[in-house]
């Protein structure tokens, strides 16, 4: 079943849980519902690579044209950015946060005035890097940020991947919890 946005008006901010088996389908499910919308997507990948995204994507007919990646994961694998790739920004590995927000920062000026949302797959893959203390600060920052700009963004996580303390934390950063086992159309606050 499709993620559903039909709240995004009062929610911007949404922890997507789903779980190790369904999250790659939950994730084309959720990106699918966003191209289908006015918004520019920025997808942050921990998980995949961009060049393995985007041929994903154009087997299940996305329009890459609305999509911009930030990608920790391809320089941190081959040691090497991809050249000619206008749509995307390569980080050096996944556990560099700093880069990484300056990267979503930069992507997000040169989307300004128009309409954003952030789709970050995923915190549990942050979580073979980073402590869970950086991953909620991050968070905890880039929410501020999308916030300050009026930017959407749906944060993908395995559900039972979260110790109790960072599902805490990060529920307490966005508008709305979404547990795509329980039931994909039904929110808690």
């Amino acid at each position: 079943m499709p993620f559903s946005l039909e709240r995004i008006g009062d929610s911007k901010l949404f922890l997507v849980l789903s779980s190790a088996a369904t999250i790659r389908k939950d994730h084309i499910d959720i990106i699918k519902t966003l191209i289908g919308t006015e918004y520019r997507v920025l997808v942050v990948t921990t998980n995949q690579p961009y060049v393995i995204l985007k041929k994903i994507y154009g087997k299940e007919g996305i329009n890459l044209s609305k999509t911009f990646f930030v990608d920790a994961i391809t320089k941190y694998a081959t040691g090497s950015a991809l050249e000619n790739t206008p749509d995307c920004r390569f980080i050096n590995n996944p556990a560099n946060l700093t880069d990484m927000g300056i990267a979503i920062n930069e992507t997000l000026n040169t989307l300004k005035g128009e309409q954003v949302c952030i789709l970050l797959d995923s915190i549990s893959t942050m979580l073979i890097y980073i402590p869970s203390i950086n991953i909620s600060k991050f968070i905890h920052f880039i929410t501020s940020k999308l916030r300050l700009v009026d930017a959407a963004g749906i944060f993908l996580a395995v559900e039972k991947g979260l110790d109790p303390l960072l599902m805490t934390q990060l529920s307490t950063f966005v508008d709305e919890t979404v547990d795509m086992e329980e039931d994909p159309h039904k929110t808690q606050s």
